[in-house]
């Protein structure tokens, strides 16, 4: 390949070995990913959000194909904190993988205990906590949040007070101004923000002329996507100070550095997995391979480099 590239980002208070991440709801707890390759190759593993007590989710069915894109409506089913620090964590720790934790409640008091919990966790082995305030898929908690600038600000300072762990808030796109929604969580106190989440959608089958999905309505992910996340990045990026985490459709290494350039720290690879379970790892190479050919020594120097 060249050339070595440094490949290595700080992001809120987070140290990876590189800017790609796998995003929460897409790789479980990781053990489907560490039958292929070394969870600690990963920049770092978002897993699967997590509540206080376990949650059903939503019924089937759940998942429905669309252009260029991936509808979810899965609700959030997880098994709890007390299994995630029981079962999943030490496991990760033993993986070698850089951890962090999305946690998601449906009162701001729920949100607070989560993070409580995982403050008792041996030290490090969790990285950092991702705050979901986003899902369109629960009917209490999500975009109850999400939605309400106020809300948005009270549930982030509660969980700041909460954990000394960095602490990022994953913001929707399913709202009027998202940079309002990153303003306020950075007062409130988060170390950076992560977006986008999905965006609502529906598929009909004509055929039956009902609802693809149980749930009636989805969270739309992939490609389908990507314009609308990366707008979001460049608008937020200029706006505060704090690192973004950027999601929305990147499934090559040229997008994770087109989100980079627009002025993300580190990017998540998401409904990409579910195609090419090494996706995360292809999109690392491919990004290395990119700032190798453009002459450029290290991923951090490229962020926001558009705007410059």
């Amino acid at each position: 390949m060249g050339q070595a590239v440094d490949l290595g980002v700080h992001c809120a208070g987070l140290a990876c070995a590189n800017p790609v991440w796998a995003a929460s709801g897409c790789c479980n707890y990781g053990r489907e990913l560490a039958a292929l390759y070394p969870l600690a190759e990963l920049g770092a593993i978002c897993v699967k959000g997590t509540s206080l007590l376990p949650w059903r989710g939503n019924p089937g069915p759940r998942i429905a194909e669309t252009a260029a894109g991936l509808l979810n409506a899965i609700g959030l089913q997880n098994p709890g904190v007390d299994h995630l620090l029981a079962v999943d964590v030490p496991w990760l720790v033993e993986q070698g993988a850089t951890v962090v934790v999305n946690i998601v409640g449906r009162t701001v008091q729920e949100y607070v205990a989560v993070a409580a919990r995982l403050a008792e966790a041996p030290a490090g082995a969790i990285g950092a906590v991702e705050l979901n305030i986003s899902c369109p898929n629960v009917r209490e908690g999500g975009l109850q949040f999400g939605a309400d600038l106020r809300a948005a600000a009270e549930v982030t300072a509660a969980v700041r007070a909460a954990t000394a762990l960095p602490l990022l808030v994953k913001l929707s796109p399913n709202v009027t101004d998202v940079v309002a929604f990153a303003a306020a969580v950075e007062r409130a106190g988060a170390d950076g923000v992560s977006l986008i989440n999905t965006l609502l959608g529906m598929r009909l089958d004509a055929s039956r002329r009902r609802p693809v999905l149980a749930n009636l309505t989805g969270g739309l992910s992939g490609p389908a996507v990507k314009p609308v996340a990366l707008r979001m990045v460049w608008e937020v990026a200029q706006a505060v100070a704090i690192p973004v985490v950027g999601i929305g459709g990147i499934a090559s290494g040229l997008d994770a550095a087109e989100f980079m350039l627009a002025g993300a720290s580190a990017v998540q690879v998401g409904t990409a997995i579910f195609a090419d379970p090494r996706a995360p790892l292809r999109v690392r190479d491919e990004l290395a391979a990119w700032l190798c050919a453009q002459g450029v020594g290290a991923a951090r120097e490229i962020v926001g480099a558009a705007r410059d």
